[in-house]
Order: structure tokens, then sequence, then C-alpha cells
């Protein structure tokens, strides 16, 4: 029916609040955008107007000097590729553990799924600590090995949490039941009814796992001594903390000191080109998973 739908005008105070909490969100954007954004243009700024503190809301100086010196360092590209390989093997791992794990909690016919419950869960409030996980890995001759990063943890126990309520909430028991009926025993079930419905969860537990192995350097820092096994993550922190550069280890005499200075600047800009570097895969990947956020955060907030 045309005419029937009337402007409904808004009441003044509404229309001020609404105004005052734009402008705060606006403000708190801001305040949390900026830095990321001081990140983007410092790294390809030139490297004297970035330490001499001229970039502030604009690149001055367009150059890419930062990247080109992060791609030859050697260290860094055989970091990134290694970051790589843990990321995915880490995350296939979490994946082969938690999903089947949360599926067996999730059926009400499994009989010790509450102790075994309770006994994840408290693992989240009492550890053993440091120092006899160190020596765990060790004595499993995990040292120096990436599965030293991948194995240990390789139950996240609130990633499984909001994986068995899923597995609750959308698959019912009755779907079980008629697959039974036609002769489909559990690991069947499982493969080829359960599997092809949880897309959401796994691309959520995907960049849950995914990204707190791309971004982990501490695991490393303990068992990794091998300099050619290290993470990207832990040559970030080498550049950022101990200044271990090769370009740190050349050595200069007073008449070089407009060089050491264009060399510092550049060291720090390399800094920065690290860290967009660093970040690319996680910004590449959210995309795709986004659409299936929500969802996953909803599902682990709603039902326990």
């Amino acid at each position: 029916m045309e005419g029937t739908h009337k402007h409904v005008r808004r009441a003044r105070a509404d229309v001020i609040y609404d105004t005052i909490i734009f402008i705060i969100l606006t403000f708190l954007f801001l305040i949390v955008a900026y830095p990321l954004y001081f990140v983007i243009i410092s790294s390809i700024s030139d490297p004297i107007a970035v330490s001499a503190g001229k970039v502030v809301f604009a690149p001055v100086g367009f150059t890419l000097d930062g990247y080109k010196e992060v791609f030859k360092t050697k260290t860094v590209v055989r970091g990134f590729l290694n970051s790589l390989v843990i990321t995915v093997m880490g995350t296939s791992i979490n994946l082969l553990v938690t999903i089947p794990t949360s599926y067996a909690l999730s059926r009400p016919d499994f009989t010790l799924k509450r102790p075994i419950t309770l006994f994840y869960i408290l693992t989240m409030f009492v550890g053993g600590g440091m120092m006899p996980t160190y020596v765990v890995v060790r004595n499993t001759g995990l040292l120096n090995t990436w599965w030293a990063l991948v194995l240990p943890g390789c139950l996240g126990v609130y990633n499984m949490i909001v994986a068995r309520t899923f597995f609750k909430t959308n698959i019912p028991l009755e779907l079980m039941e008629a697959a039974k009926l036609d002769g489909c025993g559990n690991t069947k079930f499982f493969l080829y009814v359960v599997l092809p419905l949880s897309g959401a969860i796994t691309a959520i537990l995907c960049l849950y796992y995914g990204v707190g192995h791309w971004n982990s350097y501490f695991s490393a820092l303990i068992y990794i001594q091998k300099r050619e096994l290290w993470p990207l993550q832990l040559e970030l922190r080498n550049i950022l903390v101990l200044n271990s550069n090769v370009m740190t280890r050349q050595v200069m005499t007073e008449e070089e000191l407009l060089e050491k200075r264009r060399l510092d600047a550049l060291k720090e800009m390399m800094k920065y080109s690290l860290i967009i570097i660093s970040s690319i895969p996680v910004l590449i990947i959210y995309p795709f998973v986004q659409k299936h956020f929500v969802k996953g955060v909803m599902i682990g907030s709603v039902k326990g």
C-alpha cells in the first residue's frame, strides 16, 4: 500500500545521544587506528625524516628502502618461511586434536564426558609452570625442533569448549539416529556428516590457532637455539629489542657519523617494514573467515 509509510521524526534527545556516541566512538577509533597508520607511513618514508619526527600524518620522501633491506636479510626471509611452516603444521595438529575431542564431549551418550571435561577445565587454572614444561620437552627430545612449538598445548581448552558448544547446538541427536538407521557408524557419521556441517567452527578455530602460532615467539625463545629454525616473530623481537641486525655490526669511525645516522635511521625503518610484513598473512586470511567470526564468538558466549 502506497502512502502508508510515514517518516518517523526522532526525538531531539535521541539525536543528541547518537551524536555523542558517534563522536566518542570516532575518537576511540582514531586512537586505535593512528598507531597502525603511523607504522605504515613510516615504513615508506625517508628514514632521516622518520628519525627527525617529521612524519606525522603523511609519508615524507617516499621510499621502499626499508622493505628492500628486510628482504636482503636472509634471516628475515628464512624466519618468514619458518613461521608459515610452523603455522600450517601447528594449526593442522590443533584441528586434528580439537575437533574430534570437542565432538566426543558434545555427545550425551558419551559416559565419561563430564570427568574428562572437568579435567580439561582444571588445566586452565592449574599448570605445571615453565621449568617442568621445559624438562618434559627436553626429555622427550623436542628441543631445537618445531615439534616443541606445536605439540605442547596442541589442545586449547577454550577453543575446545567453543567447538563443543557448536556441536551441541548445531548437530541434533535426531540426525545421528537417522544416520544409524541407515547403517552409518560413529566414524562415518563424524567424517561424512559432522565435518561438512562444521565449516563455521573450523574457520574460527583456524583463525584462533593460526594467529596464535603466527604471533608466538616466547616458546621459540625457550626451546629453539638454532637460528635457522627461528620463526619470524623471534627475528622481529631480535631486531626490536636486541638490535642484532647485520647493519649494527658495522664499525663506524668519527668521519662516518653522517653515514652512521643514515644507517641507524634505516634500521629503525626496517622495524616498521618488518612489522607490516609480519602482519600481512593475518590481514589476508581474516576477510575469508570474517563472516564466521561473530558466529563463533557468540557460540562460546551464549552457552558453555
